[in-house]
């Protein structure tokens, strides 16, 4: 075998590693919390929780009846920036009918 014809060879069979990727880790998630008060309506609250949470009537209704009765609920869990956007959607929802109803976020 020639020089070449070596150098070739082992050019062929010399183990290639693949670059190492980084660990993926997954984004923090946020707890969006509903928080009671003694002038919104349950009814309201309800309809908050179907329309903005997508939650069914009965899964809404047991929310309610828990922001009322211990103060507050989880309403979802979600990536920061869409926990946000729901406790602003909420917020807003609940002032602009005249109900003090509040929403808040924590990491989960």
């Amino acid at each position: 075998m020639s020089k070449e014809q070596d150098q070739d060879w082992h050019d062929e069979n010399q183990l290639v590693v693949a670059p190492s990727k980084p660990a993926l880790k997954q984004p923090p998630k946020y707890r969006v919390l509903m928080l009671n008060d003694d002038y919104t309506p349950m009814d309201f609250v309800i309809e908050v929780l179907e329309t903005l949470f997508s939650m069914a009537t009965d899964n809404a209704t047991r929310t309610m009846m828990q922001v009322h009765t211990e103060g507050q609920a989880p309403c979802g869990i979600y990536t920061f920036e869409i926990a946000e956007a729901k406790v602003e959607q909420a917020n807003s929802y609940a002032q602009s009918h005249g109900h003090p109803l509040q929403c808040t976020m924590e990491e989960a």
